[in-house]
C-alpha cells in the first residue's frame, strides 16, 4: 500500500480523535466543575466552615458509574451558574474512610451540603438534574 495514503489516513484519524476529545461537551463542562472542586482536606473544610462558605462534600470513587453521572450534572450546574459560591470538596471513598464515616456516607455517590458548620442537605445516589439543581440553587447565593 502507498505510504502517502497510509500517512494521510493516519493524520485524518488523529484529527478526528483530537476533535472528539478537545471539543467534547463533557470535557468542556468538566472545566466548570474543576474551577470549584478540590480534594478534601480537613484544613480546607474547617477554614471554609469558619468562613461560613457553602461547601459540597462529594464522596466519590473513580470506579463508580453513579458518581460519574453526578459529576456530569454538577458540571452542568456550574456551567449554568458560573458565579456559584459552592466549594466542592471531593472525599475519596476508597482512601479517606475516616471522613466517609464522619460524613455518614453509606456509600460512594453521597453528596452533603454545608453552609458553615450547618448541614443543609444530604443525598445519596441522586443523578437527576432537576432535584440536584434545585437543592444546590436553594442555598447558592451565586446562582444566576
Amino acid at each position: 500500500m502507498n505510504i502517502k495514503i497510509l500517512t494521510t489516513a493516519g493524520v485524518a484519524v488523529l484529527a478526528i480523535l483530537a476533535a472528539v476529545f478537545f471539543f467534547n461537551p463533557a470535557t468542556a463542562a468538566a472545566e466548570h466543575l474543576a474551577k470549584h472542586k478540590q480534594p478534601f482536606t480537613e484544613e480546607v473544610f474547617r477554614q471554609a466552615q469558619a468562613d461560613n462558605k457553602l461547601v459540597l462534600i462529594d464522596v466519590f470513587a473513580p470506579w463508580c458509574p453513579t458518581c460519574r453521572k453526578q459529576h456530569k450534572v454538577l458540571n452542568d450546574y456550574f456551567a449554568a451558574n458560573p458565579s456559584s459560591e459552592i466549594l466542592v470538596l471531593e472525599v475519596d471513598f476508597d482512601n479517606q474512610k475516616d471522613w466517609v464515616t464522619y460524613f455518614k456516607a453509606p456509600r460512594q455517590s453521597t453528596l452533603v451540603l454545608y453552609r458553615g458548620e450547618q448541614q443543609v442537605w444530604f443525598n445519596v445516589a441522586e443523578t437527576r438534574q432537576k432535584p440536584l439543581f434545585a437543592a444546590l440553587s436553594e442555598h447558592d447565593k451565586g446562582v444566576n
